[in-house]
């Protein structure tokens, strides 16, 4: 089929939405599939088989677009949905595979373009508005009834997390729903290998490990006030990878006005490619969110590298994780620092959730199983063939 894949992201980029974009669109190509990727200006054209990257015009003084709602964002939404329309009035496609907030114009567009829509469902568009801009909430019924209004008028929904599955069964009984949780990251070839955490840093003690952008819902600042609260014996030291350069900045005075610069180091971003080494060097993966129900993607590399994770008990979590293969605690700084003097003195522990995590990932979340629910899916919406 030809497939128009709408992704309302600068692609490409090593964060969350842009690297399942890319995973998305592998697969979709190697399944025999021609993908158009529509996307912003920003990002690195990727050479994979049937694929092509479309972009928007570069808007003056529009550069390094955040994660979330922005405005920047909304600047490159409109001309997104302007260049979607000549792409549906032009082009011919089966599908048009919209990524989150794309999936409006894509409905809007359905008749025109002659195609199908997969709404690929990330999250809850209008909670995350309310979240970020509370001035809208007088409207949230309003956003609801068109977020419901576009789950029902989609011909299928990919959600990546069990509650957005059931939200979408329960709001649009009759739209075929399929739920596609994110896997661990594919290990690719590194062109230089990942630095030994402890020898270039001079760890001696427990290394507690977050990866993952800096900003507040991700929980960091209450993670780092956890480590103020350990005890001087307690020998635990606490890495961070990736974040911008403000987020860093933020949190390295943070760090700075807590006197926790032996304890807690900032690293920065570092590339996607040396994720499963570092991982597999910390003794604890942490995971400290503070509310959400769609899974960060980074669990499922967690719980693939074989280390203990210690992450809040929240349903973005307790979806894919539970007692058995985590240490679950509640999302604030004092509960962080009991999971962490707790990982730290207990080996046994640690290897015991580690492994148990490890084989959740192997037998659920593989590559795999996602190439194989990706096939499934999309064979649904092949056309039935023509009655001889």
């Amino acid at each position: 089929m030809r497939i128009l894949l709408v992704a309302p992201q600068p692609f490409y980029q090593e964060r969350g939405t842009p690297i399942a974009i890319r995973l998305l669109a592998e697969t979709l190509c190697s399944q025999g599939h021609a993908v158009d990727v529509l996307t912003y200006h920003e990002g690195v054209d990727l050479e994979i088989a049937g694929l092509r990257i479309l972009r928007t015009p570069a808007l003056p003084g529009v550069r390094n677009i955040p994660i979330g709602i922005s405005w920047k964002k909304l600047l490159c939404d409109v001309l997104l949905c302007a260049r979607l329309l000549g792409l549906a009035l032009t082009r011919s496609y089966d599908v048009i595979h919209a990524v989150e907030e794309a999936v409006f114009p894509a409905i809007l567009l359905r008749s025109a373009a002659r195609a199908r829509v997969v709404y690929d469902m990330d999250s809850m568009l209008g909670e995350q508005l309310l979240a970020k801009w509370r001035f809208l909430r007088p409207v949230a019924r309003a956003l609801r009834a068109l977020e419901r209004a576009a789950i029902r008028r989609a011909d299928a929904v990919f959600a990546v997390c069990e509650d957005l599955a059931a939200h979408v069964a329960a709001d649009a009984p009759g739209v075929p729903v399929f739920l596609i949780e994110d896997v661990a990251l594919p290990a690719e070839p590194l062109a230089a290998p990942a630095e030994r955490l402890r020898e270039s840093l001079g760890i001696r003690a427990t290394l507690a490990l977050y990866v993952g952008n800096l900003q507040r819902y991700q929980g960091v600042e209450p993670l780092v006030h956890a480590m103020a609260l350990l005890p001087a014996d307690r020998d635990v030291t606490l890495v961070l990878i990736g974040g911008s350069q403000r987020e860093v900045a933020r949190m390295r005075a943070l760090v700075d006005g807590l006197e926790l610069q032996r304890r807690v180091i900032l690293m920065g971003p570092r590339p996607v490619a040396h994720l499963a080494s570092y991982l597999t060097q910390a003794d604890v993966l942490v995971s400290p969110r503070l509310h959400g129900n769609n899974t960060p993607m980074k669990v499922y590399s967690y719980m693939r590298s074989g280390t203990a994770i210690l992450a809040t008990r929240i349903r973005s979590h307790t979806q894919v994780l539970d007692e058995e293969c985590a240490y679950l605690v509640a999302p604030e700084a004092q509960a962080l620092a009991q999971g962490l003097a707790r990982m730290a003195d207990d080996c046994e522990l640690r290897a015991r959730l580690g492994a148990a995590a490890r084989l959740r990932a192997l037998q659920r979340h593989s590559l795999d199983a996602f190439r194989e629910k990706v096939r499934f899916a999309y064979r649904s919406l092949q056309p039935a063939p023509a009655s001889q």
